[in-house]
């Protein structure tokens, strides 16, 4: 297959060119974080600088495990899909003995892009379309063209990103030196396991644009204090206590342990758990009124479930990874949202829907109760990002506290990102 399609996904490249620097001085961002207040919003410059967007690149997005992708979207040998990570180019391929490896989506010959498609099956070798230069699916050389008697192919094999897989999700570091994954591993993995995510079927994936810093986008994500005016259909069944960030009242944590205590009866790995610096961290809870999914009347959207859950209600598990994801896992479907920076001011939100292996849509279940409600969510956090971003803009913008009780969440993230920001190898 010659990968020479446009790229329709996100028109990446436009946005980048024709974003407006607000602020064009460059800042050290280093003095910008340590002049923070405890427990605030960041100073300005944090969100809108350029030398801090880049920094957040050098110091967080190309040090970490970020979430590139699921198993679910390329099942079968050949099959690829498209991530950037800042000026980085990656395509994650299902290689011919069926591992999944993050290649860099460079030409070893001049560096022409070999692929401009956000996914798609290669049947037989990845072929740059400027000089024809040939490559197998592990990304060894197959072919180059009018090179001399000398030239040694084993010099220039595509190069790779760091890759791991867990519960059917893909990760990738661009780092030398990658983090340890096997914290992260031996924590998520049991609750991951009963889901077996590796075969399950992608419903939908969609991909947006979020006009705010990536930042914005996490805090958003980590507090659901805003929920209960801004997101009326994802309320219908989630819960707007902070049980997700691990601070809840007595009464609303002693009904959730008395689930999470059933559930770990039955074998089902439940208990919230999260990395000493909060950096990743999992849990199942309770939806509102036992609901089952995240639908609107709570009952389950596809008929078909995971085959490997108990019966009954399993709840929802919920689980992040910062800097880049975060998911919801019920009996019947599967939620995982990935965020990327662009620029300063975008952020790139995909999102993939994933069913029960065997499932149909207008058979097992109906597509547009199955995505309603995060349609509807996503669609809200975007606008959400957006304003707050606008606000942010503003001279007379100043760091204002955090809620200890509502945004423990947003409070932990933060943390986390200027610890990784001062301390970045």
């Amino acid at each position: 297959m010659r990968c020479v399609a446009t790229f329709q996904s996100t028109n990446w490249p436009a946005f980048r060119r024709s974003e407006a620097i607000v602020n064009p001085a460059s800042v050290d961002p280093t003095a910008v974080l340590a002049g923070r207040l405890p427990n605030h919003s960041l100073p300005r410059e944090a969100y809108l600088d350029p030398a801090m967007f880049e920094a957040d690149l050098a110091r967080v997005w190309t040090k970490e495990w970020i979430l590139a992708g699921v198993e679910a979207a390329i099942p079968e040998v050949g099959m690829f899909e498209r991530v950037r990570v800042g000026q980085f180019d990656l395509l994650l391929v299902r290689a011919g003995d069926g591992a999944v490896l993050a290649l860099h989506n460079v030409c070893r010959h001049r560096g022409f892009v070999l692929c401009d498609q956000p996914d798609g099956l290669i049947r037989n070798r990845i072929v740059c379309p400027y000089h024809q230069w040939a490559y197998h699916l592990d990304g060894t050389v197959a072919r180059a063209r009018s090179m001399p008697a000398d030239f040694d192919a084993t010099n220039y094999a595509l190069g790779r990103a760091h890759c791991q897989t867990v519960g059917g999700m893909i990760f990738v570091c661009l780092a030398e030196v990658p983090p340890d994954f096997i914290p992260f591993r031996e924590l998520v993995e049991p609750y991951l396991e009963p889901y077996d995510l590796s075969s399950a079927l992608v419903a939908k994936r969609t991909v947006g644009i979020e006009r705010g810093n990536w930042k914005l986008v996490m805090e958003n994500n980590r507090e659901c204090f805003h929920c209960r005016v801004s997101h009326p259909e994802l309320c219908a069944t989630f819960p707007e206590a902070p049980l997700h960030a691990g601070n809840a009242s007595s009464d609303e944590a002693a009904q959730m342990n008395a689930m999470v205590d059933s559930w770990e009866r039955s074998g089902l790995p439940s208990r919230f758990s999260a990395a000493s610096d909060a950096a990743f961290r999992v849990m199942r809870m309770p939806l509102h009124d036992s609901a089952q999914s995240m639908t609107l009347d709570g009952e389950p959207a596809v008929s078909r479930r995971f085959a490997s859950l108990p019966e009954g209600n399993v709840g929802d598990v919920l689980l992040y990874h910062y800097p880049s994801t975060w998911m919801h896992l019920q009996a019947d479907h599967c939620l995982v949202f990935r965020i990327t920076p662009v620029a300063p001011a975008l952020t790139e939100l995909v999102t993939y829907w994933l069913v029960p292996p065997g499932s149909e849509a207008g058979i097992h279940y109906d597509m547009s109760n199955l995505t309603q409600v995060w349609d509807a969510t996503n669609a809200q956090d975007t606008a959400l990002v957006e304003r707050a971003h606008a606000g942010i803009l503003s001279p007379a913008y100043r760091p204002g506290p955090y809620s200890p009780s509502e945004e423990t969440g947003v409070i932990q993230f933060i943390d986390w990102y200027v610890h990784r920001m001062s301390t970045a190898r």
